[in-house]
């Protein structure tokens, strides 16, 4: 037995309504999926961590960031952080985390990205 289309009764075969229900199912599903891991959309950062090695004075020193986002991954952000030195006379770092050694002393880098700032102390030596 076939189904006319449309129908007289004015009533929309139940395999069409099936259809439908399952095609909208699919698609709320990956809107939902697709505006969840957007790259876009913005991740909660628990902790930021600062790591390289002193440089000597006159000498320089690649630092890194690296933050740890609250669902336990990490991610690379020397490039995005805004880095910083407690104490420019002993120590300077460029917005890449790269840190020069000017003086003797001990110095605290930091880097801050997404408002959460981890920090290294480091002791420059002549």
């Amino acid at each position: 037995m076939s189904e006319a289309w449309p129908r007289s009764d004015g009533e929309t075969p139940r395999r069409v309504q099936r259809v439908g229900s399952i095609a909208m199912a699919a698609l709320l599903t990956a809107f939902t999926i697709g505006c969840t891991s957007s790259a876009s959309s913005p991740t909660t950062i628990s902790s930021v961590a600062v790591a390289g090695a002193a440089p000597a004075v006159g000498a320089t020193s690649q630092f890194t960031a690296t933050a740890t986002l609250m669902n336990g991954t990490t991610q690379d952000v020397t490039s995005l952080a805004t880095w910083s030195s407690s104490n420019s006379s002993e120590a300077t770092v460029s917005t890449s985390g790269l840190v020069a050694g000017i003086g003797a002393g001990t110095v605290t880098i930091q880097a801050t990205y997404q408002s959460v700032t981890g920090a290294d102390q480091i002791t420059v030596n002549p």
